[in-house]
């Protein structure tokens, strides 16, 4: 990772903005193709806070390439083979080489393909209220973090900046995008996911959880999009330190997590301030989970 310069928004000359998302800034290139900018900026209960995290978006590139590679059997992915060069200028082009990817302009799937392999979050609250995570029955007497029996897709509506996900039952799915294409978006979710968490514990990091996102060509053929299995997608548990009971201390944002949850912050835009210490800690995990996971 050479360069480490701290990037809060993009601004390229010449190329119309489309979207800012919580992280990620998308730019029109033509009719084939966007550019992605994936930024410093870091979100928690879905509001975007004040402070860029060094490095963070250059991790969580590098680290999605690498997800992106090691899926290629099972799905194509959005990156193509144009160079970043061909787009911006020589100058901006090396100042954003590890954060910043040409891809396929894609039609994105309405949802997210949220997977599940242990018991925490908004699941581990659900099943304490309902004994179930989305309508999925689970035996009782789990407690916070276990494993669950099998793994579970729990799919979620996307949410703007500043909006909340709402987690949505697999027939409201199968409403949206049909049930053939559903069930493919379901099995392959839990593939990929599958495959990640048994590489990444024989790396000393349980993958708790995580969530996909798909989008369709002109041909209806079905690419996975913007990031995979990423400290901002999923929750990253080191082996060592797990056990059951407690929410695990974790290579992601929980560290900002734990820092807002001692405010009195209402959980909507603008998000607070976070102290030096706290974005420090985050940049140093970010970069520890891409250290463990592709060495």
């Amino acid at each position: 990772m050479d360069n480490t310069d701290t990037l809060f928004e993009s601004d390229l000359p010449g190329l119309e903005p489309i979207a800012r998302g919580k992280v990620r800034d998308i730019y029109d290139v033509d009719d084939e193709h966007l550019l992605i900018v994936t930024t410093d900026r870091i979100s928690a209960y879905d509001v975007v806070m004040p402070n860029p995290v060094p490095a963070k978006g250059q991790v969580l590139t590098e680290l999605s390439h690498f997800w992106f590679r090691m899926m290629e059997d099972l799905v194509p992915n959005h990156l193509t083979k144009t160079c970043l060069s061909n787009v911006i200028s020589g100058d901006l082009a090396d100042s954003l080489e590890h954060r910043a990817i040409v891809v396929k302009r894609l039609r994105p799937l309405p949802i997210e393909a949220v997977v599940r392999g242990y018991l925490i979050g908004s699941g581990w609250r659900d099943y304490l209220e309902t004994g179930s995570v989305c309508g999925i029955v689970l035996p009782p007497g789990l407690e916070q973090a276990s494993q669950l029996p099998e793994t579970l897709f729990t799919p979620a509506t996307k949410a703007d900046a500043g909006d909340h996900d709402e987690n949505i039952s697999f027939g409201q799915v199968e409403s949206m995008i049909g049930a053939a294409l559903a069930e493919k978006v379901r099995d392959l979710s839990i593939q990929i996911y599958e495959r990640a968490a048994s590489y990444a514990l024989e790396r000393g990091i349980i993958i708790a959880d995580t969530k996909f996102e798909f989008g369709q060509d002109e041909k209806n053929n079905l690419f996975i999009i913007d990031e995979i299995l990423t400290p901002d997608s999923s929750r990253f548990w080191p082996l060592t330190e797990y056990r059951t009971g407690i929410s695990p201390p974790s290579f992601d944002k929980q560290f900002v997590r734990d820092y807002l949850d001692t405010l009195d912050w209402d959980k909507t835009t603008p998000g607070p301030a976070l102290p030096a210490d706290v974005i420090d800690r985050t940049s140093v995990k970010y970069r520890e989970a891409l250290q463990v996971l592709t060495g």
